[in-house]
């Protein structure tokens, strides 16, 4: 059964001259989630931001669920940082982990929510084996690496399985979208099963967040 829905701005296209102020905005706006996108110049070719981002946002005061997804390679010994950091949820790719189910449970182990991290062109096998240690599953709608990217239509066809296969499980499992999500096929995203909107440049690049936040929900 679908959640209800979130609205997570990813900071990657906030003003990081003035983060902790665009952040508490696009909250304040009425998102529920704070988006972080982690990059190392090796699993994707960008680098972003680290697990002291994450600590500065926290003593800032952004007290909302920080939802940490980790574009690098390997992975394990950066979970502990994030955990200690502040993030709430983090999300990992299978193919920068040599071993997948041990660097899940170390999420958890760590006090985080466990999400697994889905490439356009990664299939949904790998969820067969590991539904009983994740809480979230992010599906990629765009490759990963840099903001600002269009949506990939066949997301939605990807989207509609993903769900399929949540409510089968009858475990409480998110299922979040990233990239190139707008309020022109927010709509869409939703009806193939999503309850996690990840959305960058959208909110940080318009004048108006809580405008932008409310036609993401459809209202």
């Amino acid at each position: 059964m679908k959640q209800p829905l979130v609205i997570a701005p990813s900071i990657l296209s906030a003003d990081f001259a003035r983060l902790g102020e665009d952040t508490r905005g696009a909250l304040e706006a009425g998102a529920d989630w704070v988006h972080f996108d982690v990059m190392d110049n090796h699993y994707v070719p960008n680098l972003t931001i680290g697990p002291l981002v994450c600590q500065a946002l926290r003593d800032f005061g952004i007290t909302a669920p920080i939802d940490v997804h980790l574009m690098i390679e390997p992975v394990d010994r950066i979970i502990p940082d994030f955990a200690e950091a502040g993030a709430s949820v983090i999300s990992i790719h299978p193919e920068s982990t040599r071993h997948l189910d041990r660097s899940l449970s170390l999420i958890r182990e760590c006090g985080c929510k466990a999400g697994i991290v889905l490439n356009p062109a990664t299939p949904l096998d790998v969820l067969d084996w590991v539904s009983d240690k994740i809480d979230l599953v992010l599906l990629m709608s765009v490759n990963p690496g840099f903001g600002g990217q269009k949506f990939i239509p066949s997301a939605l066809t990807k989207l509609k399985q993903a769900r399929r296969i949540i409510d089968d499980s009858e475990l409480e499992i998110r299922l979040e979208i990233d990239g190139g999500v707008k309020p022109d096929n927010a709509a869409d995203i939703i009806a193939a099963g999503a309850d996690t909107l990840v959305a960058g440049s959208a909110i940080f690049g318009s004048n108006d967040y809580a405008g932008v936040i409310r036609a993401l929900r459809g209202h």
